[in-house]
This record gives C-alpha cells, sequence and structure tokens, in this order.
C-alpha cells in the first residue's frame, strides 16, 4: 500500500473496502441475484476483460441492479474475448463473446433488465449429463 498523503486517499480506501465486503456478503446468497462471470485468463485479459468488468461492476451498482461481478477463469473461448457469463435468477447461463463497452451495455439494458436476447451468444456445444 501507498503512503496516505490526505484525507480523500483515506475516504477512498474506505469505499473500497466496503465495496469488496459488500461483494462477499451478497456471495453468501446469490440465487436471487444476477450474476455476470468474466472470464481474466491471460487472453481475457490481453483482449480489456478488467475495463469490461469494471465496467459491469460500476453501472450495475448505478442502475441499482442487484448483482455479484466477479472474474473467473479460462472459459475456453480464447478466439471471442472478452467473454462474459450472464446469469438471471432461476435462469441458465448465457455466455456473451467479442464484450465491448457497447455490448456490455447493451447487455445490461436489454438482457438483464428486460431479458431480452443480445447478439453475440457463444452457442453451447455440449451437454450437461445427469
Amino acid at each position: 500500500m501507498g503512503k496516505l498523503n490526505s484525507l480523500a486517499d483515506l475516504t477512498k480506501i474506505r469505499e473500497e473496502s466496503r465495496h469488496r465486503i459488500g461483494l462477499r456478503a451478497k456471495s453468501d446468497s446469490p440465487e436471487g441475484l444476477v450474476q455476470v462471470r468474466v472470464a481474466m485468463a491471460t487472453c481475457g485479459m490481453a483482449a480489456g476483460a478488467r475495463t469490461i468488468m469494471d465496467f459491469f461492476a460500476d453501472e450495475l451498482d448505478k442502475r441499482g441492479i442487484g448483482a455479484i461481478v466477479t472474474p473467473t477463469g479460462c472459459m475456453s473461448y480464447c478466439y471471442a474475448e472478452p467473454t462474459v457469463e450472464v446469469q438471471l435468477p432461476g435462469t441458465e447461463p448465457v455466455v456473451y463473446g467479442f464484450v465491448d463497452l457497447k455490448r456490455a451495455d447493451e447487455i445490461i439494458e436489454k438482457y438483464i433488465k428486460n431479458g431480452e436476447l443480445v447478439e453475440g451468444i457463444i452457442p453451447v456445444n455440449y451437454e450437461t449429463i445427469d
């Protein structure tokens, strides 16, 4: 940690800590919340996944949408990075590829708020074994 030079520095650290604690508290019962997972493996990071994850976290909070935004490892869609998995409460997850800031905003406005699928879904190429 760097040197604190002002009250503003201390306030910033306090707010960041509150945000992290809030994420932990929400993760205890995620079933009723929107869950957004951003692939943050090396290829995702190189394609700008950090910016996308920060955008989702900030915008969902600003728009008052109860959500958990978390990084995840490789989703095996390296060709389509940044990739984002979105799971609305009570639904199967949907994976979006080639997510830029414009598509991220569209995912929030159309899919998360209204349940309307957005272009860019990566098709499922496997079946779950029961």
